[in-house]
């Protein structure tokens, strides 16, 4: 199973039609672009604005975050946009530098929402903060359940961010990075250890909507751990769910997944046989746990024949007693561990903070805590979902890591780190 992106730079996006890549210069046609997105008769209205790098300006409540990525051949975001076929094949147009920033521009509901931050100390944390972002705020018809407003705000996203990318497609990349692993019945290179990845895409704290689609369209409900390749993560065939508060990261998170895109780099580097993932999720009590957490550690021992295994959680203290248990049990399979962990509290105690204790569980990363903060001034621009959300914006305010789109992420994109005073 081989995947290409096809990589094309994008330094600047302007809203002047019709629809084209020049060089770097992205130009969007933003009526066609509208249309598009209107043919879903959900939505009432669609804004559409442009926000650069550096720019004095703050936008939210952020929906989602997507890289703009489109199939040469092939259907994308499989089980959302198209029938559920199999992601991570064949080649992939990227607009590397670029954004679509889904706002959620519906009536303050549902959980809370983070912000984005382009310009100040904080957005200096955020990798967003760097990226060309074109903003959609998709209104959706009042008389829609939540859970059906939301369906509805994340199609639009994937759809925008797909057809910014076909302007890519017949245009020469600047770069094309192919991803390939070693297979689970492949020998691979000797000598070099067979390393997994175990990561949670949902957690049971919540009960998921029933049109929350999570993995080739499914919502999760009665999923039990199952293997992915690495590739169908990149390419669309996770995407995150409705509610951030969980800890959840951005589509953009998962089609440039930090820990899957370090281990092709260690694997093209003849330091190790990446050898494929895990796709799991955190219970709702302690049957489910001890199920999900069996089945994850034989399917990464039996299935993969790893040697070591990277986890990650998503969520906040189920989760990160589900990966500590499993990371447990590996252990115990002979499967050397290393777990990513993330504070949730935010009272900066120890005890709050310490919710395992397995000796075999040794290799620890920390990746900061909810409780960093940041005060941030008034900016001169805002970009908002609706009328509440502008007026929150646009004063100066203590932002906390989780507040800020791209600054906290338990599954290892952030650039937070700890430090022993």
């Amino acid at each position: 199973m081989r995947l290409t992106l096809a990589r094309h730079p994008i330094t600047e996006i302007q809203l002047d039609g019709p629809t084209r890549l020049e060089g770097t210069s992205l130009f969007v046609d933003v009526d066609e672009l509208r249309q598009a997105l209107l043919s879903d008769d959900r939505l009432e209205s669609v804004d559409i604005d442009v926000v650069r790098p550096g720019e004095n300006c703050r936008a939210g409540p952020v929906f989602d975050i997507i890289e703009p990525r489109a199939k040469e051949s092939g259907f994308d975001f499989p089980g959302i946009l198209s029938a559920p076929v199999t992601a991570g094949i064949g080649t992939t147009h990227v607009l590397e530098g670029a954004a679509v920033t889904v706002l959620d521009g519906g009536p303050p509901a549902g959980p809370a929402r983070s912000v984005l931050e382009m310009s100040g100390p904080a957005a200096e944390y955020s990798a967003y903060s760097s990226l060309q972002h074109l903003v959609v705020i998709p209104h959706v018809r009042s008389e829609l359940p939540w859970h059906a407003a939301q369906n509805a705000t994340r199609r639009a996203g994937l759809r925008a961010s797909v057809y910014l990318a076909q302007a890519g497609i017949g245009q020469k990349p600047a770069l094309e990075e192919t991803f390939e692993s070693v297979g689970p019945a492949e020998p691979g290179r000797a000598g070099l250890p067979r390393t997994a990845y175990v990561g949670q895409l949902y957690s049971r704290q919540r009960t998921p909507e029933v049109d929350e689609q999570v993995l080739y369209g499914a919502n999760t409900d009665g999923m039990i751990p199952m293997l992915l390749h690495p590739d169908e993560w990149l390419d669309g065939g996770v995407v995150p769910s409705y509610s951030a508060a969980l800890g959840g990261a951005e589509t953009y998170f998962y089609q440039n997944s930090p820990v899957i895109t370090d281990l092709y780099r260690r694997h093209h580097a003849g330091e190790l046989n990446f050898v494929g993932t895990v796709a799991t999720i955190a219970g709702s009590d302690n049957a489910d746990r001890d199920l999900n957490c069996q089945v994850a550690a034989n399917l990464t021992r039996w299935a993969l024949n790893a040697d070591a295994a990277v986890l990650t959680k998503y969520g906040g203290g189920v989760p990160h007693a589900d990966m500590a248990e499993t990371a447990r049990l590996l252990e115990g399979l002979g499967i050397r561990t290393a777990v990513m962990v993330s504070d949730m509290s935010r009272d900066r105690r120890v005890e709050s903070a310490l919710l395992f204790n397995f000796p075999e569980v040794d290799a620890v990363v920390y990746q900061g805590g909810a409780d960093t903060s940041w005060p941030v001034p008034p900016v001169e621009r805002v970009i908002a979902g609706n009328t509440k959300a502008a007026e929150s914006l646009a004063v100066s305010q203590q932002l906390t890591a989780s507040n800020i789109a791209g600054v906290s992420n338990q599954q290892g994109a952030t650039r937070l780190k700890a430090a022993i005073y």
